[in-house]
């Protein structure tokens, strides 16, 4: 089945790629967990990207542009976000415990009630 990841604003599709058939009855979010994994997101433009609620734990977004987007809720545990681009971006409520945020950019992020023990590189 084809899985696309849109903007929020745009609604433009920012990534597609195939899931198979295990998954096509699965919730979105498990969806959405399963594409952003199998894709190489290092360096991805995921701007204004809503990845509300998704299981990204140990992701690799190394150098990615989050900028804007909508984390809300999502699962990035020991997440790879070393050099990622996280301004402004929507981050109320995510489990960041164990993510490498290494020269990270969250200037202005919504960290509101996120998980943030044992982050590492800050």
């Amino acid at each position: 089945m084809k899985f696309e990841i849109k903007n929020r604003f745009t609604g433009f599709v920012q990534f597609t790629c195939e899931l198979n058939a295990d998954f096509e009855k699965k919730a979105f979010l498990f969806q959405l967990g399963a594409a952003t994994k199998q894709a190489d997101l290092e360096g991805a433009d995921l701007k204004g990207a809503d990845l509300k609620g998704a299981y990204l734990e140990g992701a690799d977004l190394e150098g990615a542009d989050l900028t804007g987007a909508y984390l809300e809720g999502a699962d990035l545990k020991g997440a790879h976000l070393e050099g990622a681009y996280l301004k402004d971006a929507h981050l109320e409520g995510a489990y960041l415990t164990g993510a490498y945020l290494t020269d990270a950019d969250l200037t202005g992020a919504d960290l509101e009630g996120a998980d943030l023990q044992n982050i590492n590189g800050i």
